[in-house]
């Protein structure tokens, strides 16, 4: 669900019904990241500071590469990434703009673990493409959480 109406900010909550350290494995996991949130990321780590790259497999985008640079990784609490945002133009070069940055938090609660998502940073992409990058990745993230929400509940 939407919880701020901030225009630097998108966040979301969903309450998955799995155990934290299985939301973590479906996060930190780079293969199984990849598998739930479309990109092939076979033979790929997370680990901070490290720059991971893999082609899109989301139909109609798999001529894109997914580029983040892992922040941090907190086992079975935290794991956080820098991306350009809605980066969908293939003859643009978006390495000269700031990035966004991309937390994931997990909280063991009772029905199993809630998984936060804050990507902030929009206020810093440019103004000519900051709307569009801001409308795109907040519908985005509300399919992720359905994708990551299936893949826990599938295995």
């Amino acid at each position: 669900m939407n919880i701020n109406n901030s225009t630097d900010r998108i966040e979301r909550e969903v309450v998955l019904k799995a155990a934290r350290s299985r939301v973590w494995r479906a996060l930190s996991n780079a293969e199984e990241f990849g598998d739930w949130f479309g990109v092939a990321l076979k033979g790929k780590t997370f680990a901070a500071g490290q720059a991971v790259q893999g082609q899109i497999t989301y139909p109609g985008y798999e001529h894109l590469a997914w580029n983040v640079v892992i922040d941090r990784v907190e086992p079975e609490g935290l794991l956080s990434f820098r991306w350009h945002p809605y980066a969908v133009d293939a003859a643009v070069d978006y390495s000269q703009e700031p990035t966004t940055l991309v937390v994931f938090e997990l909280t063991a609660v009772e029905e199993g673990t809630l998984l936060r998502v804050v990507e902030s940073g929009f206020d810093n992409i440019p103004a000519a493409r900051r709307q569009e990058a801001f409308s795109m990745n907040s519908g985005g993230w509300d399919a992720q959480m359905k994708n990551i929400e299936k893949h826990v509940a599938a295995s």
